[in-house]
């Protein structure tokens, strides 16, 4: 399989652990070459006052949004309140800190991303840039946050424990990642977007992801399924017209993505709700708690 969305060069197979059931791209990336690819494709890479920007900025600090994730799932925990302090790993250029601070966490950032980094730091955040495994803050978290994170650890197992490390004592962690057992994978095949070549190392399904979280000392709490309609319709999108070593630019194309929202979360309804009753949902979300 081939990158669907930036047009990156290479191909990768996937692999399963016959011993634990976990799947892992092959090959993988390493560390300096993840950190390069970041850097130079991944969501941020400099981009500012596009049409797609500036609505999407609009339409997450807005009341709608609200009300949107409340019917087509909460991929990013926006719509939880609470107190304490709160890690954000993956932060990019700071989108969620700003809902999470609003949503009354005292909040901080972790990005790879220098330049995200950078524009998260004017916004008023402190954004951290090291390795995780390297991270030592001041004082523990209450909360660390893995929005679709997770699938991107070349070790996620090791990801884990370092934020045992950095939790206070029965803090959480909030995980959403793509769920491998999902049913669009088998309609999109290759053109599924959570492939996501190469920066998607893992697959999980909900045995593995709570395996996972299990040997790295944390307690499931909660554990459910959706499937975000932004999702089914990015994997409709790749699928139309992703082109191996092209850049799929219909992604960023706001009309055509809304048009595809509203098409899977209406007309598709039924569908993906019976998939999410089954356990084949295309998003698995997790809260769990260190022991």
């Amino acid at each position: 399989m081939f990158d669907t969305r930036f047009g990156m060069d290479g191909s990768y197979t996937v692999a399963e652990c016959r011993e634990c059931g976990l799947e892992q791209i092959s090959p993988v990336p390493t560390a300096v070459e993840l950190k390069n690819l970041y850097e130079t494709y991944y969501n941020f890479g400099g981009q500012k006052g596009t049409l797609y920007e500036k609505l999407r900025e609009k339409f997450l600090s807005s009341f709608l949004y609200r009300i949107w994730i409340r019917i087509d799932g909460d991929i990013s925990f926006h719509g939880r309140s609470g107190r304490g302090r709160l890690l954000d790993i993956g932060c990019n250029e700071g989108r969620s800190l700003k809902i999470y601070a609003r949503n009354g966490f005292d909040v901080e950032g972790l990005e790879l991303n220098e330049n995200a980094a950078a524009v998260a730091r004017r916004a008023g955040f402190t954004v951290y840039t090291c390795d995780l495994s390297q991270f030592q803050p001041t004082k523990p978290y209450d909360v660390v946050v893995l929005s679709n994170v997770l699938e991107h650890a070349r070790n996620p197992r090791h990801m884990l424990l370092n934020i045992g490390h950095i939790l206070k004592p029965g803090g959480q962690v909030w995980i959403s990642c793509p769920n491998g057992r999902s049913w669009l994978r088998k309609v999109f095949g290759s053109s599924w977007i959570h492939w996501h070549v190469p920066f998607h190392i893992s697959q999980f399904s909900s045995v593995t992801s709570r395996e996972v979280l299990q040997q790295a000392g944390f307690q499931v709490a909660e554990s459910r399924q959706i499937t975000p309609a932004l999702w089914v319709s990015s994997s409709i999108i790749a699928g139309l017209f992703a082109k191996k070593r092209q850049p799929t630019s219909q992604l960023r194309n706001p009309v055509l993505m809304l048009g595809l929202v509203l098409f899977s979360r209406v007309i598709l309804f039924p569908a993906l709700w019976i998939g999410n009753c089954l356990q084949r949902g295309d998003c698995l979300l997790t809260i769990a708690s260190k022991s």
